[in-house]
């Protein structure tokens, strides 16, 4: 009877725990997370403290104290930052110089440039990159594929959006889809270089393909490679399509480093976050500190599904701790306004951009979100699917960076393509359809 007792007593222990921890979790979504969940610790611990007094009212020692008191102090944990709470810039690149603009939007941006290479003859026309993330920095592994651009004669500039690896932060409430769009206008004007091409690629195919369709874009972009984009608009956003071949997700071994998630302040933050209970703008966690933890361990998954999974086991390493940078709240910021954005289709099927689409075999991406900028562009006078690699199509394995550059540099040059144009616009039921 005396240990039936003791479990008893143990069960009990362990749901006031359990309560008192969902009460806190439920307080922090409430509040938002206000003054760091401050309001929601007290609270929680001011409930566990009432309910243990009550209970033990007959008592001289109150049973539920003990998991009260152990509730309250793994409850603290979420409330004690373990980072700086000030923005701690990673380290300018020993291999190119960081500049830094003031664009007209009012965004502080880092810039790389790229020369062409002395050696060669240099091309006409400068080459913009938009990288991906949305806002995180430029990986080591995409400065690479600039330098073997401007290797070829490319003048290659690349700028970090706003919150992202250098650049200075927004207010959480300026980051959207259109600020970027502006942003991206405002960086062409500033290098005040004439018409640019650009190759936008993943997030940055998604700045690309919305500045197309605005007609304020028709002088200032000379041609345009989209590669990878993630949804256009709300509509395409919505889309329930299927990826390309398998990707590496699952199969990779787990990215080594520490991971913010480990940590019980930045697990609640972001996990709520990722489920859509706490807002982007939370107070629980500032948008500085938020960057200063996040690190690129905590992608785990989402970096391997950027390859095939014949490549689970090689590879690699895409960026360096030192110059690695993610903000998860404001890349679901922007996500969000993608998503409640209404559909640019008819403003895309006015461009006047000769345009280039690259997708990759083994894309994580939901194809649907390629074949809707085909459907809709009709100055999209080449598609390129690049056989044998994932989401990063350039990503130093094998001779995939120089087949990516052939496809580039054949298209902006006017040459003929390396691969077939497929798929066409005739071509999308088939395409959407090869792998069922």
């Amino acid at each position: 009877m005396s240990f039936i007792r003791s479990l008893g007593g143990l069960g009990l222990a362990l749901a006031a725990v359990a309560g008192l921890a969902v009460l806190f979790l439920a307080l922090i979504v409430v509040t938002n997370g206000a003054w760091s969940g401050t309001p929601a610790w007290l609270i929680t611990a001011g409930v566990g403290a009432a309910a243990a007094i009550w209970r033990g009212r007959r008592r001289t020692r109150p049973r539920l104290l003990v998991p009260v008191a152990v509730a309250a102090v793994l409850t603290a944990a979420v409330l004690i930052p373990t980072v700086p709470t000030d923005r701690q810039y990673p380290s300018d690149l020993a291999f190119v110089a960081t500049q830094h603009w003031s664009l007209a939007t009012g965004s502080q941006v880092a810039v790389y440039h790229y020369p062409p290479d002395p050696d060669t003859t240099p091309r006409s026309t400068p080459l913009v990159f938009l990288h991906g993330g949305p806002v995180r920095s430029i990986s080591v592994i995409d400065h690479e594929f600039l330098q073997l651009l401007a290797r070829h004669g490319y003048d290659v500039y690349a700028y970090e959006q706003a919150g992202g690896g250098r650049s200075g932060l927004l207010s959480m409430d300026q980051y959207s889809i259109d600020r970027s769009v502006r942003d991206f206008g405002a960086f062409i004007e500033h290098l005040d270089a004439g018409p640019v091409d650009v190759l936008g690629f993943s997030a940055g195919g998604v700045v690309l393909t919305r500045a197309l369709a605005d007609p304020d874009f028709s002088t200032l972009v000379r041609k345009a490679i989209v590669a990878e984009p993630g949804p256009m608009d709300g509509p395409t956003a919505r889309i329930d399509g299927q990826p390309g071949l398998p990707n590496a997700r699952g199969l990779a071994p787990a990215v080594p480093g520490p991971r913010s998630t480990n940590v019980p302040r930045y697990a609640v933050a972001f996990g709520l976050m990722r489920l859509g209970l706490l807002s982007p703008d939370s107070d629980l966690i500032g948008q500085a500190e938020g960057v200063n933890a996040f690190t690129a361990a905590d992608l785990g998954g989402d970096t391997a599904s950027a390859y095939c999974a014949q490549d689970a086991h090689r590879i690699p390493v895409e960026d360096t701790t030192e110059n690695f940078s993610f903000s998860a709240a404001a890349s679901m910021q922007i996500q969000q306004t993608i998503k409640d954005s209404p559909s640019i289709i008819e403003g895309l099927g006015r461009s006047t951009v000769p345009t280039m689409l690259m997708i990759a075999e083994c894309s994580s991406q939901t194809r649907q979100w390629a074949t809707a900028v085909l459907a809709a562009n009709p100055t999209v006078e080449r598609t390129q699917y690049m056989p044998g690699v994932g989401h990063h199509m350039w990503n130093g394995l094998d001779d995939n960076d120089e087949r990516a550059y052939a496809a580039v540099d054949a298209f902006l040059q006017g040459a003929q393509a390396p691969l077939p144009n497929y798929p066409t616009p005739a071509d999308i039921p088939e395409f959407l359809n090869q792998d069922d």
